[in-house]
């Protein structure tokens, strides 16, 4: 079977596809077979990073005109890598039916290469969670910047209590007891999984025990770029620590990419960091990376768990997301700050950042409310 690595960033603008599409020329200049695959649906663009022509196999022809799945694995300019498109054009591509998701999990699994590499895209919507959660040993891409940091923190997080909530299914004593942890707001924002785990092996102790083996099968991995001083590394410890403390998760430190302007310039000529400069400090880090991806053990959850059998079981009901995103991401902010992975100034200039985003969205909000009402006003005139 091939290895999927998923690779997900909290955070866009990290570098993601630029890890995502370099790792699979790397393994594959080292003989390994591998498929890419852009799974940033509804902005789908891996194919500029890898200077591939757009052409009309691609995700999006795969769900609506019904073709075989084999039709869409394209080969591509570089050596033992083919390529699987996205599609932006196609309407609602990003918000796929249960079957349709079940439907690319089983091809995706049964993919015939060394190595599968999907580029999720940014942020913790249940599907790219799904899709992370296909494998035990994704890569999240994080970087020093405060944001990024919280951000890939609170990706992990949402991961973690993703696989306990495709663990503990509805009707189960520990779903229930879950359930009810929800309705308080202050509880949520001081929910420590190693702590949940105790209280859950009270109340239901056969689930509880298939978590904590799933919770151990579990070992993402981290890569820090944009990395300008070899200190900005120390904030990969910091993030470690925190997710083993409030998480009870291990995750391993794959490496980390300089910020480099070649990535630019690559970018702009339509060629790989590790084609265009496979010499320079971002490609050597890259190489680096792909030497621990192939050294690595590969890892399985267990066969009980199968991602196929997620039923739609959302982690947030719809009429619950705006509460419990918000209370999620402040205990994700209190997490870091009491782990000391924040500084105050730290701190002080998140608060800036989040600010700064509030003041945009009423901006947006205020235009958007002229806009209705010019709107309404030219249609009572008609």
């Amino acid at each position: 079977m091939a290895q999927i690595i998923p690779v997900a960033s909290g955070k866009g603008g990290v570098g993601k596809s630029l890890l995502s599409a370099n790792l699979a020329i790397a393994l594959g200049q080292q003989g390994k077979t591998v498929v890419l695959v852009d799974l940033d649906l509804g902005a789908s663009n891996l194919h500029l990073v890898i200077g591939q022509r757009p052409g009309t196999a691609s995700l999006g022809s795969w769900f609506t005109e019904k073709s075989e799945f084999k039709d869409i694995i394209q080969p591509t300019d570089y050596q033992n890598v083919s390529f699987i498109a996205g599609d932006s054009q196609i309407p609602d591509l990003t918000s796929l039916k249960y079957s349709q998701k079940v439907k690319l999990m089983r091809n995706l699994k049964n993919i015939n290469a060394d190595y599968v590499i999907l580029d999720l895209g940014a942020g913790t919507h249940q599907f790219i969670l799904d899709m992370f959660l296909l494998s035990p040993q994704g890569i999240i891409v994080s970087a020093p910047a405060v944001t990024a940091t919280l951000n890939g923190y609170l990706f992990l997080k949402n991961a973690c209590f993703r696989l306990l909530y495709t663990t503990f299914k509805r009707g189960t004593p520990g779903r229930n007891y879950i359930d009810q942890i929800k309705k308080d707001p202050k509880a949520m924002q001081k929910l420590y999984i190693p702590q949940l785990v105790q209280q859950l092996s009270q109340v239901d102790p056969e689930t509880t025990h298939l978590f904590v083996n799933r919770m151990n099968q579990f070992r993402p991995r981290l890569v820090m770029n944009m990395v300008e001083d070899p200190k900005d590394a120390d904030r990969a410890s910091r993030i470690k620590t925190s997710c083993n403390q409030y998480l009870g998760l291990e995750i391993e430190y794959l490496g980390i990419m300089f910020r480099d302007m070649l990535q630019d310039k690559a970018l702009a000529s339509q060629l790989p960091v590790v084609v265009y400069k496979p010499q320079s400090v971002l490609g050597q880090g890259i190489y680096r990376i792909a030497d621990k991806v192939i050294a690595a053990q590969p890892r399985q959850f267990d066969t009980v768990f199968d991602a196929e059998t997620i039923n739609g079981d959302h982690f947030n009901d719809v009429e619950e997301e705006a509460s419990e995103d918000y209370n999620f991401k402040l205990s994700g902010i209190d997490d870091l700050v009491s782990g000391g992975s924040l500084t105050p100034g730290e701190m002080a200039e998140m608060i800036k950042a989040q600010t700064y985003e509030l003041t945009q969205l009423k901006k947006e909000n205020q235009l958007l409310r002229s806009k209705l009402l010019q709107a309404s006003q030219q249609g009572f005139k008609v």
